[in-house]
Parts: structure tokens; C-alpha cells; sequence
């Protein structure tokens, strides 16, 4: 079966910084591209960074500069460096496999992330 585990959220100051974990299973994870997406209340689901071979990665204009995706293979992880951390980036924090740009069609519980003072 498909899964997806996240975890790292919490309540952080804003400029405050978090580091957050996705444990997949139950795929080949090293033959998909990996994502990160959040969605706020109210709020359409977006996605904030993604991960390909290598190094290449791609990050939303508003996440440039303050967070960083990064995986490894043998433990079939993927991690956001979150940064500067902003009340906006309140959300909660969803990973996935990304397919032709679009996310699987399978979603984990998700970890909150709220940014406040």
C-alpha cells in the first residue's frame, strides 16, 4: 500500500525555522519525483517545492530563498528546510509523489505548521 508520513510541524516564532520529514512506502521511490504541498483553510492545496534526480528542484516564487527540499533514497525519505518562516507559511505540510507535475493520488495525514507569535 501507498503511504505517506509526515512529520516536524509544530508552532514556531516567525523568522523561526523547522525542518520537516515524509516517510514513503510502498512505491519505488527513487523512480518518482517527490513533493511538497500545503494547504491552508479556505486555501487551495499548493505545491511548494519538488524534487527530481539529482539536484534539480523546483520551489514556488514564495518559498524561494527560505526553504529547501532534499531526499534520500536509501531511507526513502524526503525533508523541507523551512527558513525565515512567515505567519503565511501557516499550513498543513502534505508529501506526495509528483507525475507529469501532478501529485499522486494518494495523501498522508499531513503535519501542521503554524507560525505565529
Amino acid at each position: 500500500q501507498v503511504q505517506f508520513v509526515e512529520s516536524g510541524g509544530g508552532l514556531v516564532q516567525p523568522g523561526g525555522s523547522l525542518r520537516l520529514s515524509c516517510a514513503a512506502s510502498g512505491i519505488g521511490f527513487n523512480a518518482y519525483a517527490m513533493g511538497w504541498y500545503r494547504q491552508a483553510p479556505g486555501k487551495q492545496r499548493e505545491r511548494v517545492a519538488s524534487i527530481g534526480s539529482g539536484i534539480m528542484t523546483y520551489y514556488t516564487d514564495a518559498v524561494k530563498g527560505r526553504f529547501t527540499i532534499s531526499r534520500d533514497n536509501a531511507k526513502n525519505a524526503v525533508y523541507l528546510q523551512m527558513n525565515s518562516l512567515k505567519p503565511e507559511d501557516t499550513a498543513v505540510y502534505y508529501c506526495n509523489v509528483v507525475v507529469g507535475g501532478l501529485p499522486g493520488g494518494v495523501w498522508g495525514q499531513g503535519t501542521q505548521v503554524t507560525v505565529s507569535s
